[in-house]
C-alpha cells in the first residue's frame, strides 16, 4: 500500500485550497463519454497541443501487432497485422497549433500518407484528433462522433447493398474531420454532429471542398475523392474511390 507521508498531505490540501489556480490537464485522446445532448456541442473540442510536438513536421512508420490493433482487427479480416502500419504524424489543430498522433493504414500506402500530412502541416489545415481506432473499441460511430481522422478498420462498408468490406479494412481509406465532412446516407448524417455542416455552401475550416487544400494535397498522390453520387462522403477519401 502507498503510504504519505505527512507534510506531503499539508501540501496537497494547500493545492485543493487554492481550488483551479493550476493549468487545466490536457484532454485525453481516448475516447469518454459525450454530454448529455442539451449540453453538448456541434463540434467536439480539439484536444490539447502535446509538449512534444513542433513547428517542424515530422513522421515515423513503425511495424504493429494484434495486440496494438486490438478491436480494430480480428482473424478472417482481409489484411493482417503484417501488413499494416502505424504513422505517427505531426498535425495542425483548431486551436492554431501543432500536434502529435498516429493513423494506422496498409504498409504500401504509408508513404503517400506521409505526404498527404506533409502537405496538410505545411499548409496548416486543421485536424481535430488523430487516432487509431481501437482507442475506440473498434467502433467507427465513436470514432466519428469525436471527430477523429482514421483509417484502418476492419469492418464492412455502410451501404444499403450486399456486407462487402470497407476500403478501410484494407487501410487504404481515410475519414477526415467527420463531424466537418459527414457522410451523407440518405436521410441520415453520420455522425450526427456533422448536420450542422451538411450545408457545404459555405466554407468553415477543416472542411473537404472541391480545389482546396485537403481534397488537392490526396488528389496529388493518386488518392480518389468519394463524393459522387447520391450519397457523397465528403471525409472520405480511398485508392479506390470507393
Amino acid at each position: 500500500m502507498l503510504r504519505t507521508k505527512p507534510y506531503l498531505v499539508t501540501v496537497l490540501l494547500a493545492a485543493l485550497a487554492l481550488g483551479g489556480c493550476g493549468a487545466r490537464p490536457a484532454e485525453p485522446a481516448a475516447w469518454s463519454p459525450p454530454p448529455s445532448p442539451a449540453t453538448s456541442a456541434a463540434v467536439p473540442p480539439s484536444p490539447a497541443a502535446t509538449s512534444t510536438a513542433s513547428t517542424a513536421f515530422a513522421a515515423k512508420t513503425e511495424r504493429v501487432t494484434a495486440a496494438d490493433l486490438g478491436s480494430s482487427w480480428r482473424s478472417g479480416c482481409p489484411v493482417g497485422p503484417e501488413s499494416l502500419r502505424l504513422v505517427r504524424l505531426t498535425y495542425w489543430g483548431f486551436d492554431n497549433r501543432p500536434h502529435s498522433g498516429g493513423i494506422v493504414v496498409h504498409k504500401d500506402v504509408a508513404g503517400d500518407v506521409t505526404t498527404v500530412f506533409r502537405t496538410l502541416f505545411a499548409k496548416r489545415f486543421p485536424i481535430r484528433r488523430l487516432t487509431p481506432v481501437a482507442e475506440y473499441g473498434g467502433s467507427d460511430d465513436r470514432s466519428m462522433a469525436a471527430d477523429n481522422t482514421s483509417a484502418f478498420n476492419c469492418r464492412n462498408a455502410v451501404s444499403a447493398g450486399k456486407p462487402s468490406w470497407s476500403v478501410h479494412a484494407y487501410g487504404k481509406a481515410i475519414d477526415v474531420n467527420p463531424v466537418e465532412n459527414p457522410y451523407m446516407f440518405g436521410d441520415d448524417v453520420l455522425p450526427p454532429a456533422g448536420r450542422a455542416f451538411a450545408d457545404r455552401s459555405r466554407y468553415r475550416p477543416g472542411m473537404a471542398v472541391k480545389g482546396g487544400v485537403l481534397v488537392k494535397a490526396f488528389a496529388a498522390v493518386g488518392w480518389k475523392w468519394n463524393v459522387g453520387g447520391a450519397n457523397p462522403d465528403y471525409q472520405h477519401f480511398s485508392t479506390t474511390g470507393r
